[in-house]
C-alpha cells in the first residue's frame, strides 16, 4: 500500500499505485450497467463539467476509454459506503453493492481529477485501486442560520463541499433566540414575525426559508446522499418563536427574556406538535433535533407560574429539572408517533427515553461524565464536543473574532488527531458511536467570507476523522494533500484560512466586526 502517494481527502482504507495513467478528456465516456445508477452517472458528467470543463458522454455500453459505474453483490459485514475504484490506462471501473457506494467512488475520482493538471484538454490519472468504506456512519456538519441567516445558494455551496469530502448528514439550526427561519404554514407569524432580526441587528428584515425552498434543498442535498436533519429547539432557546406566539412562552431572564416554551399549558404541547407534524412532512430524514440544552439560561420565571406549579403538584414533579424531563419525553413522544428519532444534545441523557429511538449529541467538552453517562444508559452517541468541534472558535493566536475556551482554540491539527480512544470508554462501549460532527455557530460570522474562513481547510480535517481509521491517519502526510485542496478553493473563490501562511490570509472582518472588537477592548 502507498497511500501516503493519493491525493484524496478522506484517505481511503486501501490504496494501491500502479505503473500508468489513465487519460480522462472528452472522449471519454461513462457507462451504467443498472437503471438505479442514472442520477450517479449524471452527477459524475456534470461536475466534471463544472470543474474541469469536460463534455463527457453516457453510452449504454462500455467501449474504449469509459468510467464503467457497476452494482456487485454486496460481501459479509460490507458498509453500505463501500465501493472499489480500478483505474487502468485503458478505464476506470467503479463497483459497490449500492448506489451510495457509486457515489462515493465517484466523489474519489472526482477529487482526483480536480487536483490534476489540465493539459491539451485532458487530465492525466494515476492508476490505483483503491478499496475503501467509512468508518462512521454519521459524518455531520451543523450550520446555524437563526444567528445569521445564509440562505440557498450559500447552503447548496456547503453541500457541494459536504459531498466532495464525503460527509453526509447537514443539521439545519433553524430556531433559536435570534430568528426564527422555517415556514411553518400553521403558523406563519413565526416567520413574518420570528424571522425579523439576527444577532447582531435585531431590526433587520425578515429572513427565512419557505417550504418550496427547503424541499428544493432536500432535493439538491438527497442526490449528493445527504440527510437534512432540522432542529427545531426547545423548552429553551424558544425567544424568536415567542415574540410570535407570546402566548405559549414561559418567560426568560434577564440576559435571556422569553427563553422558553410554558411545559404548564396543554396548549403548548399541541403547538408545538403540530410544527413538529409540518416539519416531519417537509423532511424526510425520520429524525428531529430538539435541541433541550440551557434551558437554566431562562427558566427562572417557571418558579412562579401557576401552570407550571400545578404540573409539579400534579405529576409529583420535584424541582424545575424535573420539569424539563417532562417536557422532553411529552414531545418525544409527539416525535415517536410520528415514527421520528429524537436528537438531542447531551443534557438529555438524564432523562429516560427509549435508547433505540434517541440519539444524544455529546457537546459539552468539558463535562466528559454526561458523555460517559449517555453511553452507560444504551444510548447512541455523534460527538460533536466544542474543543475541537465547533468551528466558531479560533484557528491560531492571531485571530480576533470568535470564540475560545481558556485559551484554547481550533487548529487544524487538534481537529485531525481526535480520536474516540482518548476519551476512556470502553472498546465494547465505541460501538454505541454513531460518528461526529462539526457545528458552524454564527454568533461571531457576519459574513460569507467570514464563514468560508472559518470553515476551509478544517473540513477536511474533519472529514479525514470521520471516515478514516485512527491507525491510518499520519498529520504530515494529511497536511501535504491540504496542500493540493488549497488550489481547489481559491479556484472556487473561497476565502480560505491558510495554515502554512497565515499571514498572507488575514481574518475577514466586516465593519460591524471591528467595531464590536472595539468595543469589546474598551470594556476590558
Amino acid at each position: 500500500m502507498i497511500a501516503q502517494q493519493c491525493a484524496i481527502i478522506p484517505l481511503p482504507a486501501h490504496v494501491e499505485l500502479v505503473n500508468g495513467s489513465f487519460k480522462l478528456n472528452n472522449a471519454t465516456t461513462i457507462v451504467y450497467t443498472d437503471a438505479v445508477l442514472q442520477g450517479q452517472a449524471y452527477y459524475l458528467q456534470q461536475q466534471l463539467l463544472k470543474y474541469n470543463g469536460l463534455t463527457l458522454s453516457i453510452q449504454p455500453s462500455a467501449i474504449t476509454s469509459s468510467i464503467q459505474l457497476s452494482l456487485v453483490k454486496p460481501g459479509n459485514n460490507i458498509d453500505e459506503g463501500a465501493y472499489s475504484l480500478e483505474i487502468k490506462p485503458t478505464g476506470v471501473k467503479i463497483n459497490a453493492a449500492t448506489s451510495k457506494g457509486i457515489f462515493y467512488g465517484i466523489a474519489s475520482l472526482l477529487q482526483m481529477a480536480r487536483v490534476g493538471e489540465m493539459k491539451n484538454n485532458s487530465i492525466n490519472i494515476n492508476c490505483c485501486t483503491i478499496t475503501d468504506q467509512p468508518r462512521y456512519a454519521w459524518r455531520g456538519l451543523l450550520l446555524d442560520e437563526s444567528r445569521h441567516f445564509w440562505g440557498k445558494q450559500t447552503v447548496k455551496q456547503l453541500l457541494d463541499w459536504m459531498a466532495f469530502y464525503k460527509l453526509n448528514k447537514f443539521h439545519w439550526h433553524l430556531t433559536d433566540e435570534p430568528a426564527w427561519r422555517m415556514e411553518i404554514k400553521a403558523y406563519p407569524l413565526l416567520t413574518l414575525t420570528g424571522g425579523i432580526g439576527n444577532y447582531t441587528d435585531k431590526t433587520a428584515p425578515a429572513q427565512y426559508y419557505t417550504q418550496e425552498d427547503i424541499k428544493e434543498v432536500i432535493a439538491y442535498a438527497k442526490k449528493r446522499f445527504i440527510d437534512v436533519i432540522p432542529e427545531v429547539d426547545m423548552p429553551g432557546h424558544a425567544t424568536a418563536a415567542n415574540r410570535a406566539y407570546p402566548a405559549f412562552s414561559g418567560g426568560g431572564s434577564a440576559q435571556h427574556p422569553e427563553f422558553t416554551f410554558n411545559p404548564g399549558k396543554d396548549s403548548t404541547y399541541t403547538y408545538l406538535t403540530n410544527i413538529l407534524k409540518e416539519t416531519d412532512a417537509l423532511f424526510p430524514s425520520q429524525m428531529i433535533h430538539l435541541g433541550g440544552d440551557e434551558v437554566s439560561f431562562g427558566n427562572e420565571k417557571w418558579k412562579i407560574n401557576p401552570g407550571i406549579n400545578k404540573l409539579m403538584q400534579d405529576q409529583k414533579l420535584p424541582d424545575l429539572l424535573a420539569v424539563e424531563h417532562y417536557f422532553t419525553k411529552r414531545m418525544a413522544d409527539s416525535l415517536f408517533k410520528l415514527n421520528n428519532k429524537v436528537l438531542l444534545w447531551d443534557e438529555a441523557a438524564d432523562t429516560d427515553l427509549p435508547t433505540d429511538k434517541t440519539i444524544i449529541f455529546w457537546w459539552r467538552h468539558d463535562k466528559p461524565a454526561q458523555f460517559k453517562k449517555a453511553l452507560s444508559k444504551g444510548y447512541s452517541v455523534v460527538m460533536c464536543p466544542r474543543l475541537p468541534f465547533y468551528f466558531d472558535f479560533v484557528q491560531d493566536t492571531t485571530q480576533h473574532f470568535g470564540r475560545r475556551w481558556n485559551g484554547g482554540y481550533v487548529p487544524l491539527d487538534r481537529l485531525y488527531n481526535f480520536t474516540v480512544a482518548d476519551q476512556g470508554i470502553t472498546a465494547e462501549q465505541q460501538k454505541q458511536i454513531l460518528g461526529v460532527q462539526a457545528a458552524l455557530w454564527t454568533e461571531n460570522i457576519l459574513t460569507k467570507e467570514k464563514l468560508q474562513y472559518m470553515l476551509f481547510p478544517r473540513i477536511a480535517a474533519l472529514a479525514e476523522t470521520a471516515w478514516t481509521a485512527d491507525g491510518q491517519k499520519n498529520l504530515p502526510q494529511f497536511k501535504e494533500r491540504v496542500k493540493l485542496q488549497l488550489k481547489l478553493y481559491q479556484q472556487d473563490g473561497l476565502y480560505f484560512y491558510d495554515p502554512f501562511q497565515p499571514t498572507q490570509t488575514p481574518e475577514p472582518l466586516s465593519a460591524k466586526e471591528l467595531s464590536l472588537i472595539k468595543d469589546q477592548i474598551q470594556k476590558q
